[in-house]
């Protein structure tokens, strides 16, 4: 009997073709196109901040800033002459973070061996610039003066010791030969890609969204009494339920593997960086199937509350935008505040996320995911449960 239910389930699913595209192609066009939207986020050579610069100096010292500025990885100059307040406002409302106004008698205090007044260097921001962001321009604006006056104390020390001048000349300024960053469990010229992001959240977005087929079988099957002839069967309730969760296990797990073959061949094809799978093998089983028993589950319970199928797919949609947005999906939970990521602990699709990034990202096995695959585990057996309550019920009240 169980063998005929999975067989029906099959015939059922594979006529509903939409929804199988769906399923299956949504994920990976997002993880094609959010790895190649985020490919500079974790790209070392990425440019964070761009300016424009006005020299009313015009002096070899306020040249020499804007050459050491020139040479900054994280700040790009953009060329452009203002010759208005307004114009400048336009600039920052713009594309422009912010516009370094040089003021007259830079070089005139530095020759002069005076403190350098503030004034001289003027930052006009703009009102949406971050903190960090304003954090790091400060620290590049005095990197730049610093520089500035080594190479001034090392033309005047050059004439009378010519030895110590020299040694100024060697003094790195970005660190790079002072400092050696590698990543936990990763090789020495690995680095964590976006990719390794955005396989995982669109993998999970696109597991929960089995919500369109298995409500449209369901409902229908309802509709047309299938349900209460094999109720008439006695075909138990848990064995109902096996008949239409086994199908979609196989479905979620297609899914895994098939937009995991995306992130390792098709997006280095688009120009992106290839996914690598991590570590453990049965880590990634354990994750991808708490997460097909956890959407499952909700996908079930949405099936039994619905009425309609227009009613499960609006609200199977909303659920799962919601705990996508929540659970740091659509938007990475590292560029959360701390209250937001602290709120994405209720979401399950976060639960996975954690889960795949243990493996993509941190190298992690088995031990590292067992967590987050009894809570999913849980999760989903908990709404079938509740799910199956309901059912037992409205099939009562229409015995």
């Amino acid at each position: 009997m169980l063998k005929a239910m999975l067989l029906k389930e099959i015939i059922l699913l594979s006529r509903d073709k939409q929804a199988l595209a769906a399923l299956f192609i949504m994920p990976a066009i997002f993880i094609l196109l959010m790895s190649l939207a985020l490919k500079d986020t974790f790209s070392p050579e990425r440019v964070l901040l761009t300016y424009a610069l006005v020299d009313q100096d015009n002096s070899a010292p306020s040249r020499m800033i804007r050459e050491t500025l020139q040479h900054s990885k994280v700040m790009a100059e953009r060329p452009v002459t203002i010759t208005s307040a307004a114009q400048q406002e336009e600039l920052l409302n713009g594309s422009y973070h912010f516009v370094l106004t040089i003021n007259e008698g830079l070089a005139r205090s530095l020759a002069s061996r005076q403190e350098l007044p503030s004034a001289l260097l003027q930052v006009a921001a703009a009102a949406d610039l971050k903190a960090e962001m304003l954090t790091l321009l400060q620290a590049e604006l005095a990197k730049a003066v610093l520089q500035l006056r080594l190479t001034l104390l090392q033309t005047e020390l050059t004439a009378l010791l010519p030895e110590m001048a020299h040694q100024l000349t060697d003094i790195d300024f970005d660190g790079q030969d002072l400092i050696n960053i590698s990543f936990n469990r990763m090789a020495a010229e690995q680095r964590p890609t976006s990719t390794q992001q955005s396989v995982p959240s669109w993998i999970i977005f696109g597991m929960f969204f089995v919500i369109i087929p298995m409500s449209t079988i369901f409902i229908n099957e309802r509709r047309q009494n299938t349900l209460m002839r094999m109720s008439a069967m006695n075909i138990s309730i848990p064995a109902l339920f096996a008949g239409k969760i086994a199908p979609y296990l196989v479905i979620n797990q297609l899914q895994v593997w098939l937009m995991i073959g995306v992130g390792i061949f098709v997006v280095p094809l688009a120009g992106g960086e290839a996914l690598t799978l991590g570590h453990s093998l049965i880590a990634l089983f354990m994750v991808s199937l708490g997460l097909s028993l956890a959407a499952i589950g909700t996908s079930v319970l949405i099936a039994v509350l619905a009425g309609t199928v227009e009613q499960a797919t609006t609200i199977g949609g909303i659920i799962n935008i919601l705990l996508g947005a929540i659970g740091g999906i659509m938007v990475p939970k590292f560029y959360m505040p701390p209250a937001m990521q602290d709120l994405a602990a209720i979401s399950p699709m976060s639960w996975g996320l954690e889960g795949f990034l243990d493996i993509f990202v941190r190298g992690l096995g088995v031990e590292a995911v067992l967590t987050e695959t009894l809570a999913l585990t849980g999760f989903g057996l908990g709404l079938l449960m509740l799910a199956g309550l309901i059912f037992r019920a409205q099939r009562g009240r229409t015995a």
